[in-house]
């Protein structure tokens, strides 16, 4: 689409966008003085700096967070076999992201890099360097210059994993002229559930195009950790009884010491992890706990204490594969919950509380299934761990994908040249 033919919305937003390229540069270099940002990072916002472009098609897909970024990772890992002749860009706005697709190991043929501020003279450099044949955007993180430079090129485009609130709907009304100038342009729209269809209509896209698929985080890879890690840990923990306490939140901790308290008193060696969803509360935590080890402190196994604070960054793929279940926090805090794929891919059973709204298609398929289990209480967190406890893991029950992301799988591929 020409210039002269966008909608007035957009044109007024690439002319700030471009009046506002000082700003992003003097932001980004803040960033980077405090720590926030890499000179490699900075660069390749800025559009300076690139890795090569492999020969061929190239699949583009963008992310903002970690869970989507992971799940972007797993969508090209299964069209990577069903399509040698495509590589794959993954870009992502967060260094978090990016730290998290290295622990865990990009997909084949697949490289990282961030994302363009969304200026045109950035976009444009991202956009004529890689040349990609599709675009795909994760969830609702819409770039307008970014989108607009997509569609000059005509680079066809699909939202997949799109997931609106009532209250994130609310705060995008305000921008709504913009939305109804960007989501016409899709060719298809995933949606988790109908709620969010009917909101992305609301918003401008056409509901012809709009399928509701639930989430793609089913196909999230398994989360990497060390392997020397993992020896050392599993030759002192020994014969002990584990459980987890995954991506807790305030309040969540004391119900778990709680049910822990009554697991030690029929499992004297059994040890609690806990690894909050924020690590700078680990200290706080650990008080909880009666003076817990803390990892950030350096305590690096759990001798005889009964609770370990895991209060770090990237290591979940190394809690999932010590415990053979874990409570997954934000589902008794009011928060919506956290991703049980994660777990569940590395063989770890998932408890959860009542509030899963974020993800309240997947544990309503997987408690049918067996594969999580929801608990209201204490009794029945002590319940379902010794249950666990008596039970042999089972890695191989772990790798039930969704059909519906399998639908996406195939829908992404007619989209693709060739």
């Amino acid at each position: 689409m020409s210039e002269a033919r966008l909608p007035w919305v957009l044109r007024a937003y690439l002319g700030l966008a471009a009046a506002m390229a000082p700003v992003w540069r003097r932001g980004l270099e803040r960033r980077l003085q405090r720590g926030k940002e890499t000179p490699r990072s900075v660069r390749q916002k800025l559009g300076t700096e690139y890795a090569d472009r492999p020969e061929g098609t190239v699949v583009w897909g963008h992310a903002v967070g970690v869970g989507e970024a992971m799940a972007l990772a797993g969508l090209f890992a299964r069209l990577a076999p069903l399509r040698p002749d495509c590589s794959f860009l993954l870009t992502t706005t967060a260094r978090t992201s990016g730290d998290a697709l290295k622990r865990t190991g990009l997909p084949t043929r697949c490289q990282h890099q961030f994302a363009p501020v969304d200026t045109p003279e950035a976009v444009a450099r991202f956009l004529d360097h890689w040349q990609p044949s599709l675009a795909l955007w994760c969830e609702m993180d819409l770039w307008p210059a970014l989108i607009a430079g997509t569609d000059a090129r005509g680079i066809p485009r699909v939202l997949v994993n799109a997931r609106l609130s009532l209250e994130s709907l609310a705060r995008r009304r305000w921008g709504r002229w913009l939305y109804q100038a960007l989501l016409p342009g899709f060719r298809d729209l995933f949606a988790q559930n109908e709620a969010t269809a009917q909101a992305l209509v609301s918003l401008g896209a056409p509901r012809d195009r709009i399928t509701v698929s639930g989430t793609i985080k089913s196909l999230v890879p398994a989360l990497g950790c060390d392997v020397d890690e993992l020896a050392a840990w599993r030759e002192a923990l020994q014969v002990r009884p584990v459980w987890l306490l995954a991506s807790s939140h305030p309040g969540e901790e004391a119900l778990a010491l709680q049910a822990h308290g009554r697991l030690r008193a029929l499992q004297p060696e059994a040890l609690l992890l806990i690894a909050p969803r924020a690590p700078s509360r680990g200290a706080e935590v650990a008080a909880l706990a009666g003076d817990a080890p803390l990892r950030s402190l350096g305590a690096q196994l759990p001798t005889n204490a009964g609770v370990y604070v895991a209060d770090s960054i990237g290591e979940m793929g190394l809690w999932y594969r010590l415990a053979p279940i874990a409570l997954v926090g934000g589902s008794f805090a009011p928060v919506g919950g956290h991703n049980p794929h994660e777990p569940l891919a590395l063989g770890c059973a998932v408890l959860h509380g009542p509030d899963v709204w974020n993800f309240s298609e997947s544990y309503e398929r997987l408690d049918g299934l067996g594969q999580s289990l929801l608990v209201r209480d204490v009794d029945e967190i002590v319940q379902a761990v010794v249950a666990a406890w008596s039970t042999p893991r089972d890695p191989e029950a772990a790798a039930l994908v969704d059909p519906q992301a399998e639908a996406v799988i195939t829908h992404v591929l007619s989209h693709l040249p060739g």
